[in-house]
């Protein structure tokens, strides 16, 4: 526990300086934390699971997962990205057709589906970055994925009695996924609160409070995905490189799922504007 505070305190404020003391003057730097964030994920997945142990077309998937962020940020067009897609998906299958059958079907859905889907939703940042109000808003998946996880392992350590899914993370329960449902509910409110008394924005707080709710669901539908791909390889954790906590892939799987939940909520019922 000590360890997870540790990284939590010196993390965040990381964060937080890379998305308003860095990122308005030198944009790249979100792009490069995204990208270089895509890239490890990818690795923990493909390589660390056992999955794919094919040193080449681990790379690939990695060098794309690191190109897409740049290539969503700076808006570039659709045939760089069809070009980038395209040679990627010609090595896979070259690499499969000189393996004689040894990377089947599988592993290459698996790698391209991965590839894909890690990058792209966590650049989710980056679209938000490009709002016209982006300030108040670029931390909002942030700070429902991380409550929700928070609130859920406390609540679960005080109150837990019933088992959430016991096959996939055993310490996890019914009482704690409540908890971080609640949790973040109040908290993303809370945060309104500061939007607008402190920063002068104008907040709806019934809107806040449905991010709160479907940001936590999904936060741990995505925490118990990726365990779910723990669980069939047999893994503790994706990584180590943060102590405490795991891989980029141990922190940020709820992250994953929370993010592009947000960025569509923010589309479709926004709930922090200039006032």
């Amino acid at each position: 526990m000590g360890k997870r505070v540790m990284v939590a305190v010196i993390f965040i404020p990381l964060l937080l300086v890379l998305f308003y003391g860095v990122s308005p003057a030198y944009p790249w730097a979100l792009c490069l934390l995204i990208a270089a964030l895509s890239m490890i994920a990818v690795h923990e997945v493909l390589w660390s699971t056992g999955f794919l142990k094919h040193a080449r077309i681990s790379g690939y998937s990695i060098i794309l997962a690191g190109l897409i962020p740049f290539w969503i940020y700076y808006d570039a067009s659709a045939l760089a990205a069809l070009c980038g897609m395209f040679v990627y998906v010609l090595l896979l299958f070259a690499e499969a057709i000189a393996s004689h059958k040894r990377i089947t079907l599988e592993k290459m859905g698996g790698a391209f589906f991965l590839t894909l889907v890690i990058p792209f939703f966590l650049s989710t940042f980056l679209r938000i970055r490009q709002m016209e109000v982006w300030e108040p808003v670029i931390v909002l998946p942030l700070v429902v994925a991380f409550i929700s996880d928070a609130f859920a392992l406390f609540a679960g350590m005080a109150f837990g009695r019933h088992k959430l899914a016991p096959e996939l993370s055993p310490k996890k329960t019914v009482e704690g996924a409540v908890g971080g449902l609640v949790g973040a509910v109040v908290c993303t409110v809370l945060y309104g609160v500061l939007l607008q008394f402190v920063f002068h924005f104008e907040v709806q707080y019934f809107y806040l409070g449905i991010y709160g709710a479907l940001g936590s669901l999904v936060s741990q539908l995505g925490d118990l995905s990726f365990s779910y791909i723990k669980r069939e390889y047999g893994l503790k954790d994706f990584g180590n490189i943060f102590p405490g906590h795991g891989g980029v892939l141990d922190r940020f799987d709820s992250v994953i799922f929370c993010a592009p939940l947000i960025e569509l909520l923010l589309h479709f019922l926004p709930a922090v504007g200039v006032s």
